[in-house]
């Protein structure tokens, strides 16, 4: 009797222990979903209502909610809505409502802290800073106040108000120093490799590693310019005589000007 007593209280142990399933037909916090669908369009009418300056607003009745007599409420009826701007384009009695203009109409502006007033017809509202909307794309109300002769004025007064500036020297760059190598090579006119000077005991091999001591050609050709070149050659790298040190080479520089 004993060993069946202990299976049933391990049984109803863990009965006990089991989590309850909520009931998923309790709602969700407002008694039923209808209920739960008003509330959410009142919150939303609300911030509607809020966005558009308006005070206090009801939402409208959502399908199988309670009417609003029936669920305490704060806000106003659906009419109320409409004179908000929400919901119905009928404005409430004693406000103004004001139209877009059509494209090309006059523009009015009020001054700094006038009230709002309606408009004359055929009149676009701008209100404070705000500016209008544009009609430049609207070949009639362009057509309207341009003419072919307003755009040559136009284009004339804006050739008179041109301002020419007279090109300047480019200013050497910090720390750019040595002989310019460009304006060398376009006085020259011999090319790569055709003796132009007399060298004394030329050696390509000294030459060689002569030049690898500099970064590139053009530096090398700074150093042998800067050093009496290209009729001396103090380094030693101009061995063929041709005043281009360590394979520097002019010809970029004379097609640049067509030459």
């Amino acid at each position: 009797m004993r060993r069946m007593a202990f299976p049933v209280v391990a049984i109803l142990s863990l009965a006990a222990c089991e989590p309850q399933v909520p009931d998923s037909g309790a709602g969700v916090g407002f008694g039923s979903y209808s209920e739960y669908q008003y509330q959410m369009a009142q919150e939303r009418a609300a911030r509607n209502a809020q966005l558009s300056g308006t005070t206090t607003v009801r939402a409208p009745e959502a399908t199988g909610a309670p009417s609003p007599t029936a669920v305490p409420s704060t806000g106003v009826t659906s009419a109320d809505l409409a004179a908000a701007g929400i919901g119905s384009a009928q404005a409430a009695p004693g406000s103004t409502a004001i139209t877009p203009a059509p494209a090309g109409s006059a523009v009015i502006t009020p001054a700094p802290g006038a009230p709002l007033a309606a408009t004359a017809a055929g009149a676009a509202y701008v209100g404070g800073s705000n500016p209008g909307i544009s009609d430049e794309q609207d070949f009639s109300a362009v057509a309207a106040r341009e003419s072919i002769q307003s755009d040559a004025d136009r284009i004339a007064q804006q050739r008179a108000q041109r301002e020419v500036v007279a090109p300047a020297a480019v200013p050497s760059r910090p720390g750019d120093t040595g002989p310019d190598i460009v304006a060398y090579a376009l006085q020259t006119t011999n090319p790569v490799g055709r003796q132009a000077y007399m060298r004394t005991l030329p050696s390509q091999s000294k030459a060689t590693r002569n030049c690898a001591k500099y970064p590139s050609p053009d530096v090398a050709q700074r150093a042998f310019l800067a050093a009496g070149g290209p009729e001396r050659d103090r380094y030693g790298i101009d061995p063929d005589g041709d005043g281009f040190a360590c394979g520097w080479n002019p010809e970029p520089f004379r097609r640049a000007v067509g030459r």
